[in-house]
């Protein structure tokens, strides 16, 4: 069995009723975080996202496959919203950095990718002076449950994420797109490698592909998306206000 570790965990080991788990204080970001400027997003989290974050399309293979995330930041390396160890308590922390160190795993089986999820762990954080999610008994504490939850959750919310993407890429929707902004101080930020709705292909879109989108509650989410984008704004705002407090 080959166990694949999500993007920014190191090695992940299937969870143990016996172990016991050293949990990251309340709002501390795990390091891999820290250095994002765009973290994944689940279709459910675009409403507390759209207060600060643009809310744009990834691909990784050219294409062929599409991911919601959030933007952090203007360049390689830089998150706006991470200070010292912990996220600005004023934005949303995605659920993508909450859930560590805990995740939801692929599992492979003589190559073969299984479609269940395992419930994994990072295995740096299994220590013995850590926490216990279960009883002697086996019993899972209170607050497992509610890490269980979120896990849970943000899984099934991602189903329904890649499941949204696909469908704008198979209607033609998604479109590459590039942020630029001249600074006050001088020089130019070019932001690229991400994509967006194209809104007059939206319009284009027959009444059938329409109401598929509706049916399946994607249209309000691309709106949602849509207007986050004026979100870049905001950015240039938090990085221009993060150099001159420096």
């Amino acid at each position: 069995m080959q166990i694949v570790p999500p993007f920014g965990y190191s090695e992940v080991l299937p969870l143990q009723r016996n172990q016991r788990v050293r949990l990251p204080p309340p709002g501390e970001v795990p390091d891999f975080a820290r250095r994002l400027n765009a973290i994944p997003l689940s279709i459910t989290e675009f409403v507390p996202a759209l207060r600060h974050y643009p809310i744009v399309f990834s691909s990784g293979d050219n294409g062929k496959t599409f991911t919601c995330v959030a933007v952090l930041g203007l360049a390689a390396g830089e998150n706006l919203f991470c200070k010292g160890s912990g996220w600005d308590e004023r934005a949303y922390f995605p659920a993508y950095a909450r859930r560590f160190p805990f995740c939801m795993s692929t599992v492979k089986l003589d190559q073969v990718e299984q479609q269940d999820r395992l419930i994994c762990v990072e295995k740096s954080h299994i220590s013995d002076d850590g926490e216990p999610m279960f009883d002697s008994g086996g019993n899972a504490l209170a607050q497992w449950t509610s890490i269980e939850k979120l896990l849970s959750e943000f899984e099934a919310d991602l189903v329904r994420t890649r499941e949204m993407c696909a469908i704008l890429a198979d209607y033609g929707l998604l479109e590459p797109f590039t942020m630029q902004a001249t600074l006050t101080q001088g020089g130019a930020l070019h932001l690229t490698g991400m994509h967006r709705v194209n809104e007059k292909k939206l319009e284009d879109l027959n009444a059938s592909q329409i109401r598929n989108l509706m049916r399946k509650g994607l249209m309000g989410r691309i709106y949602l998306h849509i207007v986050s984008l004026e979100n870049f704004a905001l950015l240039l705002e938090r990085r221009g206000a993060g150099r001159q407090a420096a």
